[in-house]
């Protein structure tokens, strides 16, 4: 049986893209911004426990590199989900298995 399309169903559906983008592109505006704001503050601590342990020690054991490289490691990952980052996925590959996983839905709704 073959299924027809009306009008109405293909301006709601057009709709709900636009509208599906908007949120996507949304969530991803604020992805950034939080990563920036992690970012800015990751340099602000970072210097000031960088201050703190040159006044505690004056640079014989500098610490505070420890708490740099922990908290950067978790601050590149947050840079690669924000920006998109995947070399291992690829670009756009949750989108195209999510695609491949609806179209195989829908072929077994027609059997």
């Amino acid at each position: 049986m073959k299924k027809t399309i009306n009008l109405k169903e293909l301006t709601m559906n057009n709709n709900t893209e636009k509208q599906n983008k908007y949120i996507r592109a949304k969530a991803r505006v604020a992805e950034i911004k939080k990563f920036y704001t992690s970012l800015i503050s990751y340099a602000i601590f970072i210097t000031l426990l960088g201050a703190l342990n040159y006044y505690v020690n004056e640079w014989r054991y500098m610490w505070f590199l420890w708490a740099a490289f922990g908290w950067g490691i978790g601050l590149l990952f947050q840079a690669g989900k924000a920006f998109q980052w995947s070399p291992f996925m690829g670009k756009n590959w949750e989108e195209r298995k999510l695609k491949e996983f609806l179209e195989e839905e829908e072929k077994q709704d027609w059997n």
